[in-house]
């Protein structure tokens, strides 16, 4: 157990960022933990209004999570100043080391799933040995519950006991609010009124104290900073802070561990490059030889453009694409883009209509319900951009699998169209029997069903 190991990390010298007392009625796990105590006071309800601030007679601490160049973890809590109004965790000029990442697995083992990376029946119509590794089986249905447990769990006490908030209405939002939860952090998540009930509610339900502000996601992070900097809260943005890349890079680690031999691994890229970044750093120092590929969309290729640039692409859109979500969003920093232009050997980019045939492969031969950005790396095969892995062992990460029902609706619905399996069509006819019936006697020809 996570508490039981105290003394054993003490002995390793692991870098353990948090006073593990937090554990203390038990340990981090994927799931309930049963009645306990609600974090947040109704009373403060009166703070998050728009119109109703403190007074100014409360002392204000905000933390933001800034992207630089790489850090040691172990060097992390050394960098937080403890009397500064505004303190962030800035960063070393040195690599991510793969013992941060063995720490991060060490420090998250009890509370994320050690998801299957399994043969897939996809492998003979690809010419490519495919394990797919099923990391939308989270909790959550996010890979990012890896990075976001390790960053909850390194957080100063203090500012355990203040809370968190974040202003996003994706899978990081989602990750914070149900692990800020389980650590008994209090957790505030800041949507715009444009937000799906369905996101809304499936916070709540985590934990999360939900505050529906603004029309756009740039109001819900105006009114998030202006809250945290008031109030004392942490501001989380998903940003590529080494603790968080570290937890991100601990599915390499398992994937390494659960397929033997591995020629080539295949990642979602765009602008969240975290996952990437994090786990070919893992990869490369487990076995140099092992391909790290990463995949993004044409409509968005960022990352291509970054490394180009050699610095982050600025001439972007931020806000994220309601088809692709976080992977066309711009949040990654020169941590990632360093890494990735060091260990990642290969980034290609495919099409909107290869990721919907790719997200009804899924749903078809593996009975997995995944979004875009779950089906973007198999989207790579489907597409024929990886002529090179035939016959080679590869494994994908099938990274997130929150699509919104009525998305995936219309996604399986073109999908079918694109591979001429449905036809819709209209037409006008007479108000005469003669031209039903002819009309029939057509469909019945070309056996439709």
């Amino acid at each position: 157990m996570l508490c039981r190991d105290d003394s054993k990390i003490k002995k390793q010298d692991a870098p353990a960022l948090c006073d593990l007392r937090l554990c203390k009625d038990g340990p981090i796990r994927n799931g309930h933990i049963g009645q306990r105590p609600p974090p947040i006071n109704p009373e403060r309800l009166k703070d998050f209004v728009e119109e109703d601030y403190l007074n100014g007679d409360v002392k204000t601490w905000e933390m933001k999570i800034v992207s630089r160049n790489e850090e040691l973890l172990r060097d992390a809590l050394s960098l937080v100043p403890q009397t500064s109004s505004r303190t962030s965790l800035s960063s070393h000029n040195k690599l991510i080391r793969f013992e941060d990442i063995s720490a991060a697995a060490f420090k998250i083992q009890s509370g994320v799933q050690k998801t299957p990376c399994m043969y897939s029946r996809l492998s003979k119509l690809y010419g490519v040995d495919i394990y797919l590794k099923k990391e939308f089986l989270q909790y959550t249905g996010s890979v990012k519950e890896r990075g976001v447990l390790y960053l909850l769990s390194s957080l100063p006490q203090d500012q355990q006991r203040k809370g968190v908030i974040v202003a996003s209405d994706g899978n990081f939002s989602m990750a914070v609010a149900y692990h800020a939860s389980e650590l008994r952090i209090p957790v505030f998540v800041i949507m715009s009124t444009s937000t799906s009930p369905a996101r809304v509610k499936m916070c709540r339900e985590y934990g999360a104290m939900v505050i529906s502000y603004g029309t756009t996601a740039k109001d819900s992070q105006m009114h998030a900073r202006r809250l945290a900097q008031e109030n004392g809260y942490l501001y989380l943005e998903e940003e590529d802070s080494a603790v968080y890349l570290s937890g991100l890079g601990t599915m390499g680690l398992e994937m390494y561990e659960q397929v033997p031999k591995l020629d080539a691994v295949i990642f979602p890229a765009g602008g969240h490059c975290g996952l990437l970044a994090g786990s070919a750093a893992a990869l490369k120092h487990l076995n140099p030889r092992i391909s790290v590929i990463g995949v993004e969309s044409e409509s968005f290729p960022v990352l291509q453009q970054s490394l180009k640039a050699g610095h982050p692409a600025e001439d972007q859109a931020c806000n994220n694409h309601h088809f692709y979500g976080d992977v066309s969003g711009l949040c990654f920093g020169s941590n990632s883009l360093q890494l990735t232009g060091k260990l990642v050997d290969k980034v290609v980019a495919v099409s909107e209509e290869d990721v919907l045939i790719s997200m009804l492969r899924l749903l078809e031969y593996e009975r997995a319900t995944v979004d875009a950005e779950g089906a973007i790396g198999l989207a790579a095969l489907v597409a024929g951009k990886l002529p090179e892995l035939k016959g080679k062992r590869v494994a994908i990460a099938i990274c997130s699998g929150n699509v919104d029902l009525h998305l995936l609706q219309q996604c399986i619905a073109r999908a079918l169209a694109l591979e001429s399996r449905v036809c819709r069509f209209s037409l006008v006819l007479s108000d005469c029997p003669a031209d039903v019936s002819k009309l029939l006697e057509v469909l019945a020809r070309e056996e439709a069903r």
